[in-house]
């Protein structure tokens, strides 16, 4: 067996404390949007408002906590957006550092040609995830998805949730007039979620379909065995 370096502390302490942040955020955010589960774009929104989209009311195997409880959900919401908030800008400023952005997620032309996502779509339709030549490389849909989740839905997340707090408009009213209004910004802030629920759930798929041990041993210790 030959085994690789693939995972680096700072990215695997990230991974872990993310996984368990995400699933009460997406838990905890379905018991608060029961309370009021439709959306709507601009400043205001209520009960007799149109709506562009109407949520149905998530079951309670779905929520945190199981039973309605809005104060609590909030609570939990608002721990773990904080335990996200800090634990992203302490994965950025260590992969700065240790330069797991420029080595690992660095998105080059020739990854973007359309012979290139071509031909890795078919590698991955036959279940081939990794390059024989460079396996501890990340593939082009590896380094996609991450910049999106890392660069894009992850801040838009956080900057929507912050500007959701009554207490962060009074000191940055600013940020609602960024995102179009209130119920703009808890649009948004649906729409990250589900964008990184969407994720999870291929992300875990692609685990499946990997090898979970070896793929969880790389996330636990950092070597990961090459297929």
């Amino acid at each position: 067996m030959t085994f690789v370096y693939r995972h680096r502390l700072a990215t695997r302490i990230w991974h872990w404390i993310n996984a368990v942040a995400i699933f009460i955020l997406i838990g905890s955010g379905l018991g608060i949007s029961n309370a009021h589960p439709r959306l709507y774009w601009g400043r205001y929104g209520a009960n007799f408002d149109p709506a562009w989209l109407e949520l149905p009311r998530f079951p309670s195997w779905l929520t945190i906590p199981a039973s309605y409880n809005l104060a609590l959900s909030r609570r939990w919401h608002l721990f773990f957006s904080l335990v996200l908030a800090f634990g992203l800008l302490g994965y950025m400023m260590a992969s700065l550092l240790n330069r797991h952005f420029a080595r690992d997620l660095h998105l080059r032309r020739r990854d973007l040609s359309r012979r290139h996502l071509w031909a890795d779509l078919r590698a991955h339709l036959a279940l081939r995830f990794h390059d024989p030549e460079r396996p501890r490389d990340y593939n082009v849909f590896q380094k996609l998805s991450y910049v999106v989740v890392i660069f894009i839905l992850l801040p838009l997340v956080i900057l929507t949730g912050v500007a959701l707090s009554p207490a962060m408009n009074a000191a940055w009213p600013w940020l609602l007039d960024l995102f179009g209004g209130r119920q703009s910004a808890r649009s948004i802030h649906f729409l990250c979620m589900f964008g990184l629920a969407l994720f999870t759930v291929v992300h875990l798929a692609l685990v499946i379909l990997a090898g979970v041990v070896n793929e969880t041993r790389s996330m636990i210790t950092g070597w990961w065995r090459l297929p």
